[in-house]
């Protein structure tokens, strides 16, 4: 351990803002080990954020789009020089590029004790292509070979990724599951629904092939076509960083549309939920644990989904909203329908989601899930002051 009383900890992590709106938790958690936090990212507009919790902000600018051997490598030797100065007992690192950059970081570093944050795969894992195949295969030979040493701990938000990686969900000697980046529920808090019909369906996510966006849209065209009064409201930005990201002019083409509406980001998520009676998100799969489920479910919201890692984790078919197929239009049409049929088990359906939260979802859940983790990677030196 280094010099300090408690011990130092350094979180990985390719953009502030990614940081600022999912991993707070996670660095107050730390600090109230009494740990010192570093947070290396690129830095953009939420230092200030991430610095009110305690932790230290470190520039590293990197490409985040940028995979390959020699833009990775050069990453890795800027970010290797950052951790030797600063020497932390604990490399996190959070994200598929972050593990990947961090892991030969630390290698080089010589830190032993690394945790790697599995946050889903994101296009990798929604690719069903043998690009997608080689891929994801490709990762794990990385990750279970030269990137892991001895220290190694993974964190997984959901059962099945664990297992892509060849690792037992259920060994707590290396995998910990935490309930995704964990919510508020003060913050997110249940409100009255708004008057129907029509049944108004939202999607507040990175507009994204991979999140389904246009399945939405076509089951939304096919459910108002067969007499069911819905309409669909997506909240995002394109992501010019992602390679299948939809096109601005895509969305404004679809906000044409009768039923069919983009807003554009928010930085209000509460205030959409108000306004809808559906959280929805038609992922095609690489998710952890989408936050925006655990928003909408939280604030009350019957939550319709698709049945891949990460959204089945918290969403029960009948109980807290339907899961359906991805990539299945007719499927998810059938899902407005049969809610927008029959409000009583809609709101029913948004009371169980709310419980589900409070169950072990919650930024406080999360934080004492993240602190064993660190304690029993420290040792009893490592206490709550």
């Amino acid at each position: 351990m280094s010099g300090d009383r408690f011990g130092r900890l350094a979180f990985v992590v390719t953009e502030d803002w990614f940081f600022a709106s999912h991993f707070l938790p996670m660095a107050r958690a730390a600090r109230e080990l009494g740990l010192e936090v570093d947070v290396i990212t690129r830095v953009r507009d939420h230092a200030s954020v991430i610095e009110a919790t305690g932790a230290r902000v470190v520039p590293l600018e990197a490409e985040r789009r940028s995979l390959n051997p020699i833009a990775a490598g050069n990453a890795a030797g800027r970010l290797s020089a950052i951790l030797k100065a600063r020497r932390p007992d604990i490399v996190h690192c959070i994200a598929l590029r972050s593990i990947l950059v961090g892991g030969a970081a630390a290698a080089m570093a010589r830190i032993d004790r690394r945790v790697y944050a599995l946050t889903g795969l994101g296009y990798l894992g929604a690719r069903p292509d043998l690009v997608g195949r080689g891929a994801r295969a490709a990762i794990r030979t990385l990750l279970r070979g030269p990137l892991q040493s001895r220290g190694t701990r993974f964190l997984f938000e959901n059962e099945d990724d664990p297992r892509l990686l060849g690792l037992d969900p259920a060994d707590g000697s290396r995998v910990a599951i935490v309930g995704g980046a964990g919510i508020d529920p003060d913050i997110f808090a249940p409100a009255p629904r708004p008057p129907s019909p029509p049944l108004k369906v939202a999607i507040v996510a990175r507009m994204l092939w991979s999140k389904g966006i246009d399945t939405a849209v076509e089951a939304v065209r096919i459910a108002r076509r067969e007499g069911a009064d819905v309409t669909l409201s997506l909240y995002g930005a394109p992501d010019p960083s992602n390679p299948r990201a939809l096109g601005e002019a895509q969305l404004r083409d679809w906000s044409r549309e009768e039923g069919i509406a983009w807003h554009g980001p928010t930085r209000d998520a509460p205030s959409v939920w108000r306004e809808h009676h559906v959280c929805c998100l038609p992922s095609r799969g690489g998710e952890g644990l989408p936050r925006t489920l655990l928003e909408g479910a939280a604030c009350g919201r019957a939550v319709v989904t698709t049945d891949v890692p990460g959204c089945r984790r918290l969403v029960r078919d009948g109980r807290e909203g339907l899961v359906v197929p991805p990539d299945d239009p007719p499927a998810l049409a059938r899902a407005f329908a049969e809610l927008a049929g029959d409000p009583d088990r809609m709101a029913a359906m948004g009371e169980a989601a709310r419980a589900r939260v409070l169950e072990g979802f919650t930024e406080r859940a999360v934080m004492e899930q993240v602190k064993t983790l660190y304690r029993g990677m420290l040792g009893e030196a490592v206490s709550a002051p």
